[in-house]
């Protein structure tokens, strides 16, 4: 294990509260292999940086030697977290859950080693605690610390529905450090309350509580807003190398120390070094630059981010083909259309099928310059596709 002050300032880095740090300390003193829990909803197929936070929390805590859990909550999902919302949440169907845990799995290890991660569901134990298991645990807590939770409170003062099932949500997600008896979980600061309950689940489970680390929500490019898909304000993981390159190099100069401390790998002496740097005189630009290619390297590799900034602002002016546009050709089958969608996907314009809905839906799709909607269907014939601002190409169907 690392020196005990040194891996509680590794620890700390960029985190919003550690609760309660002297037990933390006690446990790093321990000597012990910490057991990490962080939980994460399948809610999305693709991650965005400020994902990210957490698991790269979880990397230090890997690096400083201790047991990483990767929680899928596939159960939880299925209840839809109330977390920040001004209505009821729609659950997931089991479809779309397993769909976006695959994408998760695959995502997630760009950033952490698998050898040194354990991947659970939390269905594994929820699905067998039945009726009976569930009753049980919504025991363990009462209405009234529910309605502490400012985003239920509001609701029930405004006269908003709040359905029963929302309430087992603190209560599943808890149960979870009771199950994976967790010496520590993290979340985002919007989770603690979540957090909160797990400790206490663990006490009345005669378990020793666990320490509750909270990180912030990461703004969005914006400067002001979290980092939301909805909102645009956001860095896929999944972005292209130039567009990843070019979206972190136009941030806010206010974000700079924001992003090092919670997306870099640098160690904090480097991560000072550079503020220092700013602070007499470094261009803002020629960092950002620095962070931008450490993460198209994390992402895409090495050589990515050498040509990175070759690719970044090439946007596709209407009208004008580029020279370099790739042609692809795909096959009819026995249908006699494709599906704009498919077509997308197959074709590479897209990085997925729910990259290609989300283009279509925002109207970011276009086939010989026209905007088009997801109920088209393409015949045979060359046709002239762009999605998004940067990517075209002549896709022939036979």
């Amino acid at each position: 294990m690392a020196n005990v002050d040194q891996a509680l300032a590794l620890i700390k880095r960029g985190t919003e509260e550690v609760l309660l740090e002297e037990e933390l300390v006690k446990k790093l003193e321990s000597g012990k292999k910490l057991r990490v829990k962080a939980g994460f909803d399948p809610t999305a197929p693709d991650l965005h940086l400020g994902h990210t936070v957490l698991i790269n929390k979880l990397r230090h805590f890997q690096e400083l030697g201790h047991e990483v859990v990767f929680l899928i909550g596939d159960f939880t999902a299925m209840i839809g977290d109330p977390t920040g919302k001004s209505a009821t949440r729609p659950p997931l169907s089991p479809e779309q859950i397993e769909q976006n845990a695959a994408t998760y799995k695959e995502q997630v290890f760009k950033i952490l080693d698998p050898e040194k991660t354990t991947v659970r569901y939390n269905s594994e134990w929820m699905s067998e605690l039945g009726a009976a298991g569930m009753i049980k645990l919504a025991a363990q807590h009462n209405v009234a610390r529910m309605l502490e939770r400012d985003d239920f409170k509001k609701r029930y003062k405004g006269g908003q529905s709040i359905a029963i099932h929302e309430f087992l949500y603190p209560l599943v997600q808890g149960y979870d450090s009771v199950a994976l008896e967790a010496d520590i979980e993290l979340g985002g600061t919007d989770q603690k309350f979540n957090l909160l309950v797990g400790r206490e689940l663990q006490k009345n489970y005669e378990q020793e509580s666990q320490c509750v680390i909270t990180l912030p929500l990461l703004e969005g490019l914006d400067g002001v807003k979290k980092m939301s898909k909805s909102l645009g304000n956001y860095v896929g993981i999944t972005d292209a190398p130039g567009e990843m390159f070019q979206k972190v190099v136009s941030m806010p100069d206010s974000l700079i120390q924001r992003y090092f401390e919670l997306l870099s790998f640098k160690s904090n002496e480097e991560v000072d070094g550079i503020l220092k740097s700013i602070e007499d005189g470094a261009n803002p630009r020629d960092i950002k630059i620095e962070l931008a290619k450490e993460l198209v390297a994390r992402f895409h590799g090495e050589a990515a981010a050498a040509s990175a900034h070759k690719g970044a602002g090439n946007v596709v002016k209407e009208g004008e083909i580029p020279d370099d546009c790739p042609e692809v050709t795909l096959e009819l089958g026995d249908q006699s259309e494709l599906p704009i969608s498919f077509v997308l996907n197959t074709s590479g314009l897209a990085s997925n099928s729910a990259q290609a809905r989300d283009m279509l839906k925002g109207g970011r799709v276009k086939v010989e310059w026209q905007v088009v909607g997801s109920s088209l269907k393409l015949g045979k014939g060359t046709h002239l596709i762009q999605a998004g601002k940067k990517k075209i190409a002549k896709v022939t169907i036979s």
